[in-house]
């Protein structure tokens, strides 16, 4: 009995571990989601079939992990088809030890949804925001960027560096 009861604690705890969640979103909820945040938000779009985006994400959580005392927070979005929800995302988040806040955005019309996450964003992957509502810093970026952009652009959202 003793063994049965600590395999399944066992097995309990490392499902809740490992447990990652990828919420579904419209692009208005993640408007309403930066413009209601207390903290900076570096988002990420991205997509598994990208391989530019893949390769930059440990980059990402390596320097918001630095940044942690200043509470920023990586967003995850994932632009996937709607075939890749979830499996083929988690999947890939799993394999990789990926971090962050994950959300797969449930939008097709990107003359729609990119104006709304930045003007000047066309929908190429990847893309990233760099924004905090508190203080007003807002930097788009549409396209990859190395590890130093990212340390550089964190510490200039954080206000650490100019």
């Amino acid at each position: 009995m003793k063994v049965l009861f600590l395999t399944s604690y066992f097995v309990l705890l490392t499902s809740l571990v490992f447990c990652q969640t990828i919420k579904k979103v419209k692009v208005t909820e993640v408007e309403e989601y930066i413009k209601n945040s207390d903290h900076p938000i570096v988002l990420n779009c991205w997509a598994t079939w990208c391989a530019p985006c893949v390769a930059e994400i440990p980059d990402f959580m390596a320097t918001i992990k630095k940044y942690s005392d200043q509470k920023v927070e990586l967003v995850l979005m994932s632009l996937d088809f709607a075939s890749s929800y979830p499996n083929k995302i988690l999947d890939l988040i799993k394999k990789r030890n990926f971090e962050a806040t994950f959300l797969w955005l449930n939008e097709t019309n990107a003359d729609y949804f990119c104006p709304k996450i930045d003007p000047k964003w066309d929908g190429t992957l990847p893309s990233t925001l760099f924004v905090d509502p508190k203080t007003g810093y807002r930097q788009f970026f549409g396209r990859p960027m190395t590890d130093r952009q990212i340390e550089l652009e964190v510490g200039r959202l954080v206000g650490l560096k100019k």
